[in-house]
């Protein structure tokens, strides 16, 4: 469902049924809720995405596309140095 709302550009639906749910995160959750936070740019997907970023399993990083997703949400909000702890 939160695919859908990305995928429509209905992108403060897709943060609002994220924040609402209650699951366990895959890898393709994050990477989906990272491209909206990216693509809303602003003060809430801001707070959104470096939280899930907070919170997101070490092996996630290693998965390229995950960690390409979050590395681009950063750099949407300008924060280079974080991207590049990444």
């Amino acid at each position: 469902m939160i695919k859908g709302y990305v995928g429509n550009e209905t992108f403060e639906k897709a943060l609002d049924l994220f924040e609402q749910i209650d699951i366990e995160l895959d890898d393709v959750t994050y990477t989906i809720v990272f491209n909206a936070c990216a693509k809303l740019c602003n003060d809430r997907a801001l707070k959104i995405g470096k939280e899930l970023l907070a919170k997101m399993p070490e092996n996630y990083r290693n998965h390229n596309i995950t960690s390409t997703s979050a590395i681009d949400m950063l750099m949407k909000f300008c924060d280079v140095e974080g991207a590049e702890r990444i």
